[in-house]
């Protein structure tokens, strides 16, 4: 059960998407609004292209996204590295079937977005389900030019 969510949050912290509420403003009132929305953009799109690379096992996305001093917490309170994620990925013991994203708010200060959101997910570790509903916070940075992830966690929730 332990290996179970360790794998499980490391796959879905390369996975899991955007597609309902994000702090967005309907009429921006400055320039600095509109700079804002462009990150909430580009944030909400690598959280939908993270969702897809754990659907399909992508561990190369991992690789590219995740800050080198990246770090999660697991459900269980276990911390993993970049490193631990890639392998996870890689192995193939792990298989997602589908991941529901809600509730998504993607606050930016500047370079660095908080992400939080809701996800609904169905799938097996080495044949052992871990589906269920969860809670997760992400962080996203950009650096020259580029958003990673520099932290994640996640909570089973009822």
């Amino acid at each position: 059960m332990i290996n179970n969510c360790l794998v499980f949050l490391l796959a879905l912290l390369a996975a899991v998407p955007a597609f309902s509420a994000q702090h967005v403003p309907v009429h921006p009132r400055s320039s600095v609004e509109s700079g804002e929305q462009a990150s909430v953009r580009e944030v909400v799109e690598m959280e939908r292209l993270s969702k897809e690379a754990s659907l399909h096992r992508d561990a190369e996305f991992s690789q590219r996204t995740l800050a080198e001093d990246y770090v999660a917490i697991t459900p269980l309170g276990q911390v993993t590295t970049k490193q631990e994620n890639v392998s996870a990925r890689k192995s193939g013991q792990l298989r997602y079937q589908t991941i529901d994203v809600s509730d998504m708010v993607v606050r930016v200060y500047g370079d660095t977005a908080v992400v939080t959101a809701r996800a609904d997910v169905k799938g097996h570790q080495l044949g052992e389900d871990f589906s269920g509903p969860y809670r997760y916070t992400r962080v996203w940075v950009r650096r020259a030019g580029h958003w990673q992830a520099v932290s994640y966690q996640a909570t089973v929730t009822q």
